[in-house]
Protein backbone atom coordinates (compact mmCIF):
# COMPACT_ATOMS: atom_id res chain seq x y z
CA UNK A 1 0.00 0.00 0.00
CA UNK A 2 2.88 2.26 0.80
CA UNK A 3 4.01 1.87 -2.98
CA UNK A 4 0.49 2.70 -4.19
CA UNK A 5 0.27 5.82 -2.39
CA UNK A 6 1.90 8.05 -4.74
CA UNK A 7 0.85 6.51 -8.09
CA UNK A 8 -2.57 7.31 -6.30
CA UNK A 9 -2.02 10.86 -5.07
CA UNK A 10 -0.35 11.22 -8.63
CA UNK A 11 -3.59 9.95 -9.96
CA UNK A 12 -5.82 12.57 -8.24
CA UNK A 13 -3.86 15.51 -9.12
CA UNK A 14 -4.13 14.17 -13.08
CA UNK A 15 -7.67 14.05 -12.54
CA UNK A 16 -8.09 17.06 -11.27
CA UNK A 17 -8.55 19.29 -14.46
CA UNK A 18 -10.15 17.21 -16.39
CA UNK A 19 -12.72 17.71 -13.53
CA UNK A 20 -13.33 20.91 -13.81
CA UNK A 21 -13.61 21.25 -17.79
CA UNK A 22 -15.80 18.23 -17.98
CA UNK A 23 -18.36 18.94 -15.58
CA UNK A 24 -18.63 22.53 -16.92
CA UNK A 25 -18.99 20.81 -19.88
CA UNK A 26 -21.85 18.34 -18.05
CA UNK A 27 -23.59 21.68 -17.45
CA UNK A 28 -23.60 23.38 -21.03
CA UNK A 29 -24.36 19.80 -22.61
CA UNK A 30 -27.52 19.94 -20.39
CA UNK A 31 -28.76 22.57 -22.21
CA UNK A 32 -28.70 21.03 -25.44
CA UNK A 33 -25.44 23.05 -26.08
CA UNK A 34 -21.80 21.50 -28.03
CA UNK A 35 -18.96 23.44 -27.12
CA UNK A 36 -16.19 21.50 -28.44
CA UNK A 37 -13.85 24.84 -28.26
CA UNK A 38 -12.83 23.28 -24.17
CA UNK A 39 -9.01 22.75 -25.51
CA UNK A 40 -8.69 26.34 -26.69
CA UNK A 41 -10.52 28.14 -23.30
CA UNK A 42 -8.21 25.59 -21.67
CA UNK A 43 -4.95 27.27 -22.89
CA UNK A 44 -5.93 30.27 -22.80
CA UNK A 45 -7.01 30.06 -19.25
CA UNK A 46 -3.59 28.54 -18.12
CA UNK A 47 -1.54 30.97 -20.10
CA UNK A 48 -4.10 34.32 -18.60
CA UNK A 49 -4.08 32.45 -14.83
CA UNK A 50 0.22 32.02 -15.69
CA UNK A 51 0.72 35.45 -16.72
CA UNK A 52 -1.28 37.16 -13.67
CA UNK A 53 0.16 34.78 -11.00
CA UNK A 54 3.52 35.60 -12.36
CA UNK A 55 2.93 39.28 -12.16
CA UNK A 56 1.11 39.36 -8.91
CA UNK A 57 2.46 36.36 -7.16
CA UNK A 58 -1.08 35.46 -6.44
CA UNK A 59 -2.58 32.32 -7.10
CA UNK A 60 -6.40 33.62 -6.19
CA UNK A 61 -5.59 36.17 -8.68
CA UNK A 62 -4.23 33.86 -11.20
CA UNK A 63 -7.25 31.39 -11.02
CA UNK A 64 -9.42 34.61 -10.92
CA UNK A 65 -8.10 35.73 -14.30
CA UNK A 66 -7.77 32.24 -15.96
CA UNK A 67 -11.87 31.79 -15.48
CA UNK A 68 -12.37 35.32 -16.66
CA UNK A 69 -10.36 34.29 -19.47
CA UNK A 70 -12.27 31.08 -19.92
CA UNK A 71 -15.63 33.28 -19.53
CA UNK A 72 -14.81 35.71 -22.21
CA UNK A 73 -14.09 33.37 -24.78
CA UNK A 74 -17.46 31.16 -23.68
CA UNK A 75 -19.38 34.40 -24.31
CA UNK A 76 -17.70 34.58 -28.23
CA UNK A 77 -18.88 31.25 -28.44
CA UNK A 78 -22.20 31.96 -26.89
CA UNK A 79 -22.62 35.21 -29.05
CA UNK A 80 -21.51 33.19 -32.19
CA UNK A 81 -23.72 30.26 -31.49
CA UNK A 82 -26.83 31.49 -29.56
CA UNK A 83 -27.24 34.91 -30.75
CA UNK A 84 -25.75 34.54 -34.57
CA UNK A 85 -27.34 30.53 -34.53
CA UNK A 86 -23.95 29.53 -36.39
CA UNK A 87 -22.87 25.89 -36.03
CA UNK A 88 -22.25 24.63 -33.13
CA UNK A 89 -19.25 22.05 -33.90
CA UNK A 90 -17.68 24.35 -36.23
CA UNK A 91 -17.71 27.74 -34.06
CA UNK A 92 -16.03 24.92 -31.30
CA UNK A 93 -13.49 23.86 -33.71
CA UNK A 94 -12.91 27.26 -34.69
CA UNK A 95 -12.38 28.23 -30.72
CA UNK A 96 -9.94 25.76 -29.95
CA UNK A 97 -7.69 26.64 -33.10
CA UNK A 98 -7.94 30.26 -31.74
CA UNK A 99 -6.74 29.64 -28.46
CA UNK A 100 -3.96 27.18 -29.39
CA UNK A 101 -2.67 30.12 -31.32
CA UNK A 102 -3.34 33.38 -28.97
CA UNK A 103 -2.18 31.57 -26.42
CA UNK A 104 0.97 30.70 -28.09
CA UNK A 105 1.22 34.08 -28.95
CA UNK A 106 0.25 35.24 -25.48
CA UNK A 107 2.97 33.23 -23.27
CA UNK A 108 5.89 33.48 -25.75
CA UNK A 109 7.81 35.31 -23.40
CA UNK A 110 6.63 33.49 -20.38
CA UNK A 111 7.73 30.10 -21.58
CA UNK A 112 9.97 28.03 -19.52
CA UNK A 113 9.62 30.58 -16.35
CA UNK A 114 8.82 28.59 -13.48
CA UNK A 115 6.23 29.42 -10.17
CA UNK A 116 6.75 28.59 -6.72
CA UNK A 117 3.49 27.10 -7.58
CA UNK A 118 0.11 26.01 -5.38
CA UNK A 119 1.26 24.45 -1.91
CA UNK A 120 -0.54 21.02 -0.67
CA UNK A 121 -2.57 21.44 2.51
CA UNK A 122 -1.27 20.81 6.01
CA UNK A 123 -3.63 19.49 8.07
CA UNK A 124 -2.54 19.23 11.79
CA UNK A 125 -2.36 15.38 12.62
CA UNK A 126 -4.68 14.09 9.84
CA UNK A 127 -1.81 15.17 7.09
CA UNK A 128 0.97 13.19 9.43
CA UNK A 129 -1.54 9.96 9.19
CA UNK A 130 0.23 6.88 7.41
CA UNK A 131 -1.24 6.00 4.48
CA UNK A 132 -4.37 8.10 5.07
CA UNK A 133 -2.77 11.13 5.23
CA UNK A 134 -0.56 11.33 1.77
CA UNK A 135 -4.04 9.90 0.44
CA UNK A 136 -6.76 12.29 1.24
CA UNK A 137 -5.13 14.72 3.37
CA UNK A 138 -2.27 16.01 1.20
CA UNK A 139 -3.77 18.09 -1.57
CA UNK A 140 -3.58 21.26 -3.08
CA UNK A 141 -6.77 23.75 -2.03
CA UNK A 142 -7.90 22.94 -5.63
CA UNK A 143 -8.45 19.39 -5.59
CA UNK A 144 -10.79 19.87 -2.57
CA UNK A 145 -12.92 21.93 -4.64
CA UNK A 146 -12.66 19.97 -7.57
CA UNK A 147 -14.60 17.71 -5.21
CA UNK A 148 -16.88 20.62 -3.69
CA UNK A 149 -18.05 21.44 -7.53
CA UNK A 150 -19.03 17.91 -8.06
CA UNK A 151 -21.57 17.45 -5.03
CA UNK A 152 -23.14 21.33 -6.06
CA UNK A 153 -23.56 20.68 -9.30
CA UNK A 154 -25.30 16.98 -8.61
CA UNK A 155 -27.37 18.51 -6.16
CA UNK A 156 -28.26 21.80 -8.28
CA UNK A 157 -28.98 19.60 -11.75
CA UNK A 158 -30.67 16.45 -9.54
CA UNK A 159 -32.34 18.78 -6.09
CA UNK A 160 -32.96 22.50 -7.68
CA UNK A 161 -36.01 23.85 -9.92
CA UNK A 162 -33.13 25.92 -11.97
CA UNK A 163 -31.10 22.61 -12.49
CA UNK A 164 -34.46 20.77 -13.65
CA UNK A 165 -35.11 23.94 -15.73
CA UNK A 166 -31.76 23.16 -17.63
CA UNK A 167 -32.24 19.73 -18.26
CA UNK A 168 -35.89 20.39 -19.85
CA UNK A 169 -33.88 22.94 -21.97
CA UNK A 170 -31.85 20.48 -22.95
CA UNK A 171 -34.61 17.96 -23.85
CA UNK A 172 -37.27 20.51 -25.64
CA UNK A 173 -36.30 24.25 -25.92
CA UNK A 174 -39.24 24.41 -27.72
CA UNK A 175 -41.67 23.29 -25.37
CA UNK A 176 -39.90 25.11 -22.76
CA UNK A 177 -39.75 28.63 -24.61
CA UNK A 178 -43.51 27.97 -25.24
CA UNK A 179 -44.21 27.92 -21.52
CA UNK A 180 -42.33 31.08 -20.97
CA UNK A 181 -38.65 30.17 -19.69
CA UNK A 182 -35.60 32.37 -20.85
CA UNK A 183 -34.34 29.30 -23.60
CA UNK A 184 -30.92 31.73 -24.49
CA UNK A 185 -30.22 33.35 -21.40
CA UNK A 186 -30.13 29.94 -19.63
CA UNK A 187 -28.19 28.42 -22.61
CA UNK A 188 -26.12 31.81 -21.92
CA UNK A 189 -25.53 31.23 -18.52
CA UNK A 190 -24.15 27.63 -18.96
CA UNK A 191 -21.67 28.07 -21.49
CA UNK A 192 -20.09 31.29 -19.30
CA UNK A 193 -20.28 28.26 -16.31
CA UNK A 194 -18.42 25.89 -18.70
CA UNK A 195 -15.81 28.48 -19.63
CA UNK A 196 -14.75 29.39 -16.17
CA UNK A 197 -14.10 25.87 -15.30
CA UNK A 198 -12.22 25.48 -18.20
CA UNK A 199 -10.27 28.28 -17.58
CA UNK A 200 -9.60 26.96 -14.47
CA UNK A 201 -8.42 23.56 -15.70
CA UNK A 202 -5.92 25.28 -17.63
CA UNK A 203 -4.93 27.45 -14.69
CA UNK A 204 -4.38 24.13 -12.81
CA UNK A 205 -1.97 22.81 -15.31
CA UNK A 206 -0.10 25.95 -15.30
CA UNK A 207 -0.12 26.84 -11.47
CA UNK A 208 -0.17 23.53 -9.63
CA UNK A 209 0.32 20.51 -11.68
CA UNK A 210 3.21 22.02 -13.74
CA UNK A 211 4.03 25.12 -12.94
CA UNK A 212 5.80 27.17 -15.62
CA UNK A 213 4.09 28.06 -19.09
CA UNK A 214 4.66 25.58 -21.98
CA UNK A 215 3.06 25.97 -25.22
CA UNK A 216 -0.25 23.43 -25.73
CA UNK A 217 0.46 22.36 -22.63
CA UNK A 218 -2.61 20.88 -22.35
CA UNK A 219 -1.85 18.28 -24.42
CA UNK A 220 -5.65 16.89 -25.93
CA UNK A 221 -7.16 17.19 -22.28
CA UNK A 222 -10.02 19.17 -23.11
CA UNK A 223 -10.55 16.29 -25.96
CA UNK A 224 -10.44 13.84 -22.81
CA UNK A 225 -12.77 15.90 -21.04
CA UNK A 226 -15.38 16.12 -23.68
CA UNK A 227 -14.80 12.42 -23.92
CA UNK A 228 -15.25 11.92 -20.28
CA UNK A 229 -18.69 13.82 -20.72
CA UNK A 230 -19.78 11.11 -23.35
CA UNK A 231 -18.41 8.53 -21.21
CA UNK A 232 -20.20 9.38 -17.91
CA UNK A 233 -23.42 9.82 -19.72
CA UNK A 234 -23.93 13.14 -18.77
CA UNK A 235 -24.07 12.48 -15.36
CA UNK A 236 -21.61 14.21 -12.83
CA UNK A 237 -20.77 11.05 -10.77
CA UNK A 238 -19.97 8.82 -13.70
CA UNK A 239 -17.55 11.86 -15.04
CA UNK A 240 -15.80 12.05 -11.94
CA UNK A 241 -14.74 8.61 -11.85
CA UNK A 242 -14.06 8.30 -15.58
CA UNK A 243 -11.77 11.21 -14.65
CA UNK A 244 -10.03 9.52 -12.31
CA UNK A 245 -9.71 6.59 -14.64
CA UNK A 246 -7.75 8.31 -17.11
CA UNK A 247 -5.74 10.10 -14.65
CA UNK A 248 -4.82 6.82 -13.35
CA UNK A 249 -3.97 5.72 -17.00
CA UNK A 250 -1.91 8.85 -17.33
CA UNK A 251 -0.04 8.37 -14.28
CA UNK A 252 0.63 4.59 -14.79
CA UNK A 253 2.30 5.51 -18.35
CA UNK A 254 4.49 8.05 -16.50
CA UNK A 255 6.17 5.37 -13.91
CA UNK A 256 6.23 2.41 -16.19
CA UNK A 257 8.26 4.69 -18.33
CA UNK A 258 10.44 5.52 -15.30
CA UNK A 259 10.46 1.81 -14.42
CA UNK A 260 12.51 1.66 -17.59
CA UNK A 261 10.11 -1.03 -18.93
CA UNK A 262 11.04 -1.89 -22.17
CA UNK A 263 8.48 -0.72 -24.62
CA UNK A 264 8.50 2.72 -26.35
CA UNK A 265 8.11 5.80 -24.64
CA UNK A 266 6.06 6.77 -27.48
CA UNK A 267 3.59 3.84 -26.68
CA UNK A 268 3.05 4.46 -23.28
CA UNK A 269 2.55 8.01 -23.82
CA UNK A 270 -0.43 7.14 -26.15
CA UNK A 271 -2.31 5.11 -23.59
CA UNK A 272 -4.44 7.68 -22.19
CA UNK A 273 -5.58 9.01 -25.66
CA UNK A 274 -6.11 5.14 -27.07
CA UNK A 275 -7.92 4.42 -23.90
CA UNK A 276 -10.40 7.29 -24.54
CA UNK A 277 -10.80 5.94 -28.04
CA UNK A 278 -11.38 2.83 -27.19
CA UNK A 279 -14.02 3.53 -24.45
CA UNK A 280 -15.62 5.87 -26.63
CA UNK A 281 -15.86 2.41 -29.29
CA UNK A 282 -17.02 0.75 -26.46
CA UNK A 283 -20.10 2.32 -25.54
CA UNK A 284 -21.22 3.73 -28.85
CA UNK A 285 -21.62 0.19 -29.87
CA UNK A 286 -24.64 0.01 -27.81
CA UNK A 287 -26.67 3.29 -28.74
CA UNK A 288 -28.99 2.88 -25.83
CA UNK A 289 -26.61 3.45 -23.29
CA UNK A 290 -25.84 6.69 -24.76
CA UNK A 291 -29.28 7.88 -25.86
CA UNK A 292 -30.58 7.34 -22.28
CA UNK A 293 -29.21 10.34 -20.65
CA UNK A 294 -28.37 12.35 -23.87
CA UNK A 295 -30.10 15.91 -24.38
CA UNK A 296 -32.48 15.41 -27.25
CA UNK A 297 -31.56 18.90 -28.49
CA UNK A 298 -27.66 18.70 -27.84
CA UNK A 299 -26.21 20.77 -31.00
CA UNK A 300 -29.19 21.89 -32.36
CA UNK A 301 -29.62 25.44 -32.70
CA UNK A 302 -32.88 27.22 -31.12
CA UNK A 303 -34.04 31.01 -31.81
CA UNK A 304 -37.43 32.32 -29.99
CA UNK A 305 -38.66 33.32 -33.22
CA UNK A 306 -38.23 30.24 -35.21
Amino acid sequence: MMALTPVIASTVVAATPLIYAALGEVVVERTGVLNLGIEGMMLVGAVAGFAVALHTGSMVLGMGAAALAGVILAFLFGFLTLTLQTNQVATGLALTLFGVGFSAFAGHDFAGTPLPGLRPLQIPFLSDLPIVGPLLFHYDIMVYLSLVLFFAIQWFLSRTRSGLLIRAVGESPTVAHAIGHPVIRMRYLAVLFGGATAGIAGAYLSLVQTPMWVENMTAGKGWIALALVVFGTWKPLRVVLGAYLFGGVTVVQLYAQGFGIAIPSEFLSMLPYAATVLVLVLICRDPKTILLNQPASLGRSFHPDA
